[in-house]
């Protein structure tokens, strides 16, 4: 069986995972794919990691071309992500509807989850302190190297967690109040393309297509990701 080798940033997780299943089923080639934050994947490509296709955030996948592992023209915008919150399942779901009622939320909170490599931990870190609350936030922050953030409120450590809906969307036993008002938030792009020194590039061509067509679209909006 063939094999395409896939690195991907964690908020394409849900996403890949059914798409991955359908397309083995359709082709007969397997996705090897490993999900990771797009800076901990750009470190691991820069040490030399193989892969045939990333998909990063589109800011990672334009410092790859510009070092010349990826190919420019593979280059395909997949989908956009916005930073949501969410709570405990059966909590009450607090007002974030505005920049002051999320500001009063975050204040409030016992513990705020967000994670350190992740685009929306960056954003995050960035959002509190244009607020002028860093400070008191962070002092009670559980702050999270890798991996969900959502997963800090089934173990009770976070009041609220902060990430890519889509990424949010993973975990069980959780629900997302909704994003962060889309006027204080970029959303965050994830495009994928195909590694100069692919393996395997006439598959992963082929899947690229695949990812950036319109059959895809309602798979992505499901994990919560935007076309």
């Amino acid at each position: 069986m063939e094999t395409i080798r896939m690195l991907s940033t964690l908020g394409l997780m849900g996403a890949m995972r059914s798409l991955s299943s359908a397309y083995e089923t359709a082709t007969g080639v397997h996705i090897d794919a490993d999900f990771a934050p797009t800076l901990a994947l750009l470190k691991r490509l820069r040490d030399g990691e193989a892969a045939d296709l990333v998909i990063l955030t589109r800011e990672g996948l334009d410092e790859m071309i510009g070092e010349g592992r990826v190919i420019a023209e593979s280059a395909a915008d997949l989908a956009r992500s916005f930073v949501g919150i969410a709570v405990r399942a059966g909590q009450a779901h607090p007002d974030i509807a505005t920049a002051s009622a999320l500001r009063n939320t975050l204040l409030a909170a016992r513990s705020v989850a967000y994670s350190r490599l992740g685009a929306s931990g960056v954003y995050f870190a960035r959002l509190i302190a244009q607020m002028g609350i860093a400070e008191e936030i962070n002092a009670k922050a559980t702050i999270v190297e890798q991996g969900f953030t959502a997963e800090r409120l089934v173990s009770g450590e976070a009041d609220l967690a902060v990430q890519q809906i889509s990424e949010l969307k993973q975990v069980e036993g959780i629900e997302v109040v909704g994003p962060i008002p889309h006027d204080l938030q970029t959303p965050a792009v994830f495009s994928a393309g195909r590694m100069t020194n692919a393996e395997n590039a006439d598959a992963a061509d082929r899947l690229l297509r695949y990812l950036a067509s319109p059959e895809v679209v309602p798979v992505l909006r499901q994990s919560g990701l935007e076309p």
